[in-house]
Formats: C-alpha cells, sequence, structure tokens
C-alpha cells in the first residue's frame, strides 16, 4: 500500500496540481491585493468618496452588508480575468513554440533527405 501511495503522490501530473494549487494561491493573494488597495479605492472615488465594502442595509435586528458580496464579485471577476488573459499569453507563447519546433524539424529532415539522396 506505501508503494501504491508513493507512485500516486510522486507522478508528475499530481506534482505539477500541487505547484499549480500553490502558484494560484498566490496569484489569488496578489490580485485581492490589486483589488481592494489600487482598484477598488479608485471605484470609491468614481462613486463619490464610498467604500463599496462598507456599504450595508438594516433589517430589523440584521445587518445586510451587500458590499462585501459586491466587493466578492467584483474580486472573482478581475480574478477570473486575470486568469483568461494569463492562459490567453501562454496558450500563444506555446503555439508559437511548437511552430518554431516543426519548423527546425521541416528543415532536419529535408537536409537528412538530401544527404541520404546523394549518398545512395
Amino acid at each position: 500500500m506505501w508503494k501504491e501511495f508513493k507512485e500516486f503522490a510522486l507522478k508528475g501530473n499530481v506534482l505539477d496540481l500541487a505547484v499549480g494549487v500553490i502558484i494560484g494561491g498566490a496569484f489569488g493573494v496578489i490580485v485581492k491585493s490589486l483589488v481592494d488597495d489600487i482598484i477598488m479605492p479608485l471605484v470609491g472615488i468614481i462613486i463619490g468618496g464610498i467604500n463599496v465594502s462598507d456599504l450595508a442595509i438594516k433589517v430589523g435586528e440584521a445587518t445586510l452588508k451587500y458590499g462585501l458580496f459586491l466587493q466578492s464579485i467584483i474580486n472573482f471577476l478581475i480574478i477570473a480575468f486575470s486568469i483568461f488573459m494569463f492562459l490567453k499569453v501562454a496558450n500563444t507563447l506555446m503555439r508559437k513554440r511548437g511552430q518554431e519546433a516543426e519548423v527546425v524539424e521541416a528543415v532536419e529532415e529535408t537536409k537528412t533527405e538530401q544527404y541520404l539522396k546523394r549518398n545512395r
């Protein structure tokens, strides 16, 4: 059982996933800081100096803090957009890298074929 667990835990996919989760968590902290410390103060200035996260309604004895909910939605949208842009750039770079590799392989094959044809 230990051997099976070791094989599972040390597979490349599991390690890649662990690294992705850690980097994703760190990325989330960076984007949260961007939203909380830069974007939301600007939004507050635009809407008249109101801090969105402080918006609330008192209903009876309960306080509905809808401003925190709005801030969470804004955080999500910015994080989702940031991840989208990151993946778009990464996919573009990977495609370019793949195309360069294909061109190199095609050139090498052509040279090899020419050499073999000459030495028959």
